[in-house]
Parts: C-alpha cells; sequence; structure tokens
C-alpha cells in the first residue's frame, strides 16, 4: 500500500470519527426536547417514519449510481451503497467538500476515475437541490391560499434549475469546473435517459421523506387533506436550505427552522418543533444505520472492485448519447484494460 492511500484511509477514519461525533452532539444538544417529542408519539408511527426516511436516501444512492453509471463507470449495487451511506456521514461535518472529497476516493478504490465520481456527486446534488425547489414549488402552494402568496417565487425558480440539469449545460458546468480544477474534462456527458432516470429516483426519495414527515406531523396532532402536500413541501424546502448553510453539521438548526416556520399555520402550538426535533433523530438514525450496514457489506463489496468501469474517449463528445459504441467501419481493440466493461460490439 503506498503512502498516498495509507494517508487517504486515515483522513477517512478521522473524517468518519468526526462525523459520528458531530452526529452524537446533534441529538444529544437537544435530548430533553428529543424524549419529550418521542413520548408523544407512537412506536410503530416512529418506525415508519425511520423506514420511510432510509428509503429515501436509498434512492437518493440510487440516483447517484445512475449518474456515476451514465458517466461510464456502472459499480455494483452493493458498492454504490457501500461508498454512499460511508460518505455520506461526511455531510454532519461542518462543510459539504468532506461528502465529496471521501466519495471521490473511496469510488477511486473501485478503479472510477475522479473525475467521474466527482461529477456525479455535483450532479447528485444538483439535482436534489433542483428537484427539491420543484417539490415545495409544486406542493405548498396547493395547501392554502396563504401558502400560495407566500411560495409563489417557487413557481418561477424551480423551473428554471430544472432546465439547467439539461445534459448539454451540466456538461459544460462541470467541464468549466474541472478545467478550473486542472482536471481532464468528462469524456462524454451524461444521456437524457440516464439524467431523467436520476430525476425520477431523487424524486422518488424527496416523496419518501415527505411521507416521513407526513407521519410525524399525523402523530403530533396535524389533520387536514392538504398536510400531505404541506410535509413534503415543508421537507424539500427545509432540506435545501440546511443544504446551502453548509456550515452547519447536516443543515442543524436551519433545517428545523424552516419545517416550524411552515408546519406553524396548520398545527398545533408547540407540535411543529416536536415534529422537526423527532425528524431529524429519526433522520440521523437512518444515516448512522446505513453506514452502519454498509461497513458489514465492506468485505463483500471489495471483492467486486474491479468491475463496473469502461474506458473512456480521450475527448467530450459533443452528442448527448453515451459514445460506448465503436464508430462504423472502426476496428475494436482487442484488448481491454483490467477492470472495465466490454463494448457490445467487442462482446
Amino acid at each position: 500500500m503506498t503512502q498516498k492511500a495509507v494517508a487517504m484511509r486515515a483522513l477517512r477514519v478521522v473524517l468518519l470519527l468526526l462525523a459520528l461525533g458531530f452526529c452524537v452532539w446533534s441529538v444529544a444538544s437537544k435530548w430533553d426536547d428529543t424524549v419529550h417529542a418521542f413520548e408523544q408519539m407512537s412506536w410503530y408511527t416512529l418506525l415508519g417514519a425511520f423506514a420511510l426516511g432510509f428509503a429515501g436516501l436509498v434512492a437518493w444512492m440510487l440516483a447517484w449510481r445512475t449518474f456515476l453509471a451514465g458517466l461510464g463507470s456502472e459499480l455494483p449495487l452493493g458498492a454504490a451503497y457501500r461508498i454512499a451511506f460511508v460518505s455520506g456521514l461526511g455531510k454532519y461535518v461542518p462543510g459539504m467538500v468532506w461528502v465529496l472529497v471521501s466519495q471521490v476516493e473511496m469510488a477511486h478504490e473501485y478503479k472510477v476515475p475522479r473525475a467521474r465520481s466527482f461529477s456525479a456527486t455535483v450532479l447528485a446534488i444538483a439535482t436534489s437541490t433542483a428537484c427539491g425547489l420543484a417539490v415545495a414549488a409544486v406542493t405548498l402552494p396547493l395547501t392554502s391560499p396563504d401558502a400560495r402568496e407566500r411560495y409563489w417565487w417557487l413557481f418561477l425558480l424551480a423551473p428554471v434549475l430544472l432546465a439547467c440539469l439539461h445534459p448539454k449545460i451540466v456538461t459544460w458546468a462541470l467541464n468549466l469546473v474541472l478545467r478550473t480544477l486542472r482536471r481532464t474534462p468528462l469524456e462524454h456527458p451524461v444521456s437524457v435517459a440516464a439524467t431523467l432516470r436520476a430525476v425520477l429516483w431523487t424524486v422518488a426519495g424527496w416523496l419518501l421523506f415527505g411521507g416521513h414527515l407526513w407521519l410525524l406531523s399525523m402523530a403530533a396532532g396535524g389533520s387536514g387533506a392538504g398536510l400531505p402536500f404541506l410535509a413534503t413541501g415543508a421537507y424539500a424546502l427545509a432540506f435545501v436550505v440546511g443544504l446551502l448553510v453548509f456550515l452547519a453539521p447536516g443543515g442543524l438548526g436551519a433545517r428545523e427552522a424552516v419545517m416550524v416556520l411552515v408546519l406553524t399555520p396548520v398545527m398545533p402550538t408547540g407540535a411543529p418543533i416536536v415534529v422537526a426535533l423527532a425528524s431529524r433523530v429519526l433522520q440521523t438514525a437512518a444515516d448512522l444505520a446505513g453506514a452502519g450496514s454498509a461497513v458489514l457489506l465492506g468485505r463483500r463489496a471489495r471483492k467486486d472492485r474491479t468491475t463496473g468501469n469502461e474506458p473512456g474517449p480521450a475527448e467530450l463528445s459533443t452528442s448527448t448519447q453515451p459514445t460506448g459504441t465503436q464508430a462504423a467501419g472502426t476496428q475494436a481493440p482487442s484488448t481491454q484494460p483490467t477492470g472495465t466493461r466490454p463494448t457490445k460490439e467487442q462482446a
């Protein structure tokens, strides 16, 4: 093992310990209020909310894996699960950069080029932000006339962000960042089909998170036909705001403040803060459960480290279709590098 590999592994351990420390601190700092919140809810409500929150994290992992496959590195499911959940704890360390660094380095252990994993992670974050604002724009104004007056600006912002997810725009932006960092540009853009699949997984995640908050809101005294829409929009808007406040561990404080603000008009006095605290603790538990299970699955996932990658062409293609096939009349190379996936013509 090289000195760089040892240093990166040591850095990952330090980041993991820091993340665990911030996770414990985020719960312990509000322990009395959290216990009071849990006492007002049944165990099956808490279990259901936990399950929906965990399922939302899995959906987002699949969106990231879809982007990575669209860029040319189709990781095995176990490997993608391990990378996404272990590196995901980095969001509890102040500064979103730690998620990005750990995800890129862990993916590199599976022979994924750093530029691809960097781009896939940036794409996943941008997509979750754009789709989150779009979900909030669709759901919040439907709950009441007051909500329409308060959140009308989301209608204007969401379509612009979604349009920016077009592969041509995304490829231009990512290559600009990569050139600024003096890195190799992308071999080819993500296809429209891959982008749509990733968007669907991302939206599915938002809906699952909305169901998570809806169950908690119901248990805390919320009611009405518009509550599912309000809960989904509240979680989406709160998470995006927490994401933007990147210096706070996991958006701590900012996310809860937005949830309380959105839920207050339709819930009993004091109930919104109960819901926000319960949601924070359950989602932290889901992150820890995912990371713990990923570590347990780590040995099995390591066996597939040389699979799931295809070699990319030397230059960027301007087409929005993957460049996995050979042009007509061009002879395919007779050998493939270790750990790469042969193209259809070579199979």
